[in-house]
């Protein structure tokens, strides 16, 4: 069993709602509902995969990003990172 919460997810372009389980990671949960991300590591490390955040903010996981980036709020590697609020709106 997961000790992670589930969260919403809403796609600025469309508004489509989609719930991250908390045993999915955002990346799998976007590529479920034919949303494409650009990804290689899967790990946090490479940044391929860094998307846009326009609402909520991001639990930050990856160790790409500097800390001034992860302070800024303002995208997210969806490949690793979850969300600090009940929902996330993405820049896609």
């Amino acid at each position: 069993m997961s000790d992670e919460n589930a969260f919403q997810v809403r796609i600025a372009s469309s508004g489509a709602l989609i719930e991250v389980s908390a045993n999915d990671t955002l990346l799998d949960a976007l590529a479920w509902h034919g949303i494409t991300v650009p990804s290689s590591c899967e790990q946090g490390v490479c940044g391929t995969c860094l998307t846009g955040v326009l609402e909520g903010i991001p639990e930050h996981r990856d160790s790409y990003m500097t800390e001034a980036e992860h302070s800024a709020n303002d995208r997210i590697a969806v490949c690793c990172s979850r969300s600090r609020t009940p929902l996330l709106v993405l820049d896609l």
